[in-house]
């Protein structure tokens, strides 16, 4: 019987700031970035067990048609990651690509206002940038956030999470420097099967952690 690993994304939170600090991964130099939404309760407890500055990452998945949590992609502001496999595999069109990729910016753009408030992300040049998120499934969102650092100038991209599958950290070897993952459950079947309570996190909770 698979066993939730967290109460919730605080004490998520808490061990991925354990294990940061264990690895020697992490100071109050740091920029901690968390992945809007759920990220951002488990970034501003490792941001304020560092003391470090907290930045939010607005990323959208690119859901498939009619199995939106089958992730065929993501995008930022600046940047869209596709799973060229999947899509071919689904025999998803360009079209329809393109219609997911719209729907999402919209919403995208939403959020970094929402967030935001008219104020610029932090720079990330010349910095330890740590990005967080509450797990990491396909890790479609993460790797299209870690490009971004990398391309804004981060000195070094170390990706915290609380749970992920054993063999993922393969998968970000060419864009990040560190993976620190303190659980990585067999068989993952699902992030929020970590989690006794994975309720989703509100705007308003994004806004409040952020002030």
């Amino acid at each position: 019987m698979h066993r939730p690993r967290y109460r919730n994304r605080a004490e998520a939170g808490q061990a991925v700031l354990a294990a940061l600090q264990s690895a020697g991964r992490a100071d109050a130099d740091s920029l901690v970035v968390g992945l809007a939404r759920g990220g951002l309760p488990v970034a501003a407890e490792v941001a304020r067990g560092l003391g470090a500055e907290l930045d939010v990452a607005v990323v959208r998945k690119l859901g498939a048609p009619g199995h939106e949590e089958l992730a065929l992609g993501a995008i930022t502001r600046d940047r869209m990651v596709l799973n060229d496999a999947l899509v071919r595999s689904l025999r998803i069109s360009p079209d329809t690509i393109d219609s997911v990729v719209a729907a999402e910016r919209r919403e995208l753009r939403r959020r970094e206002t929402a967030y935001r408030g008219g104020r610029g992300p932090a720079a990330m040049r010349d910095r330890v940038v740590i990005l967080v998120d509450d797990g990491i499934a396909t890790g479609a969102s993460m790797r299209a956030v870690a490009l971004d650092a990398r391309d804004q100038g981060a000195a070094r991209v170390v990706i915290a999470v609380p749970t992920a599958p054993a063999d993922v950290v393969g998968d970000f070897r060419d864009v990040a420097d560190a993976f620190v993952c303190p659980h990585t459950p067999s068989p993952f079947l699902a992030v929020g099967l970590s989690y006794e309570h994975f309720d989703q996190t509100s705007d308003d909770e994004v806004r409040a952690l952020l002030s």
